[in-house]
């Protein structure tokens, strides 16, 4: 029985066709895990127009006039309360190991650190965790479910958006009577993560709504095996 040999011709069409045929099981995933695409595309064009004319400007001036420093206590200051966020999902989740760095973090930050001002833990070996109840939901096994774009709020899944609020009582924001106190440390925690954000943010080509929805699906999978995410390749 003889051999075909495939020409240069032939063989680019087999590569094509092969290319193309394994592409259709990512396009029937990406449906599934998007089927309110027709209206998470108009929210993400509200989200990302706000943010171009009103959250990124208030963020660059803010990181113009305010000293570096500053920057930084503020940061580690609300980053010592999101510690105690990370410590409750991490005993809700089992990771006794994890939940006893968060409480070490949360020990030293607030006394050696002057109230998180200063973070002392990490150079201890402390690594900051972060956990929330929507890993941990995830963690026992619940689906994400669809992919959902929040407005003023981002990306999100249908099992992570109500684990949000869930996780609001694990922050001081639910406890404050002053209003005034509580909405300044709010706006304070929503100002210090977008300049966050600007010292990573790197510039989107192509489908800025695909390139985000991809991120943050693979992200989450990724926070929520702690890692542990097989490679398709």
């Amino acid at each position: 029985m003889k051999k075909r040999r495939l020409n240069w011709g032939q063989g680019a069409r087999v590569v094509i066709c092969t290319s193309v045929l394994g592409l259709v099981p990512l396009a029937r995933a990406a449906t599934e895990e998007d089927p309110w695409e027709r209206i998470n595309r108009p929210v993400f064009s509200f989200n990302d127009t706000v943010d171009t004319y009103a959250f990124k400007p208030l963020a660059q001036s803010y990181q113009f006039v305010t000293p570096t420093v500053v920057q930084t206590g503020i940061h580690n200051f609300l980053s010592n309360i999101g510690d105690v966020k990370n410590l409750t999902n991490n005993l809700l989740q089992g990771k006794l190991h994890s939940a006893g760095v968060d409480t070490g973090r949360l020990l030293m930050n607030s006394t050696i650190g002057l109230v998180g001002l200063v973070d002392v833990a990490t150079p201890m070996g402390l690594k900051r965790n972060d956990e929330d109840f929507g890993q941990t939901l995830g963690h026992w096994g619940v689906g994400s479910g669809p992919y959902v774009v929040l407005p003023l709020m981002g990306p999100s899944t249908l099992r992570d958006a109500p684990a949000r609020y869930i996780d609001t009582y694990a922050a001081p924001y639910s406890y404050m009577d002053d209003i005034r106190t509580r909405n300044a440390l709010y706006g304070a925690t929503l100002l210090d993560g977008r300049s966050q954000m600007l010292k990573a943010g790197k510039p989107v080509t192509g489908d800025k709504y695909v390139f985000v929805r991809n991120a943050y699906l693979q992200g989450r999978e990724f926070k929520i095996k702690d890692g542990r995410v097989e490679d398709d390749f």
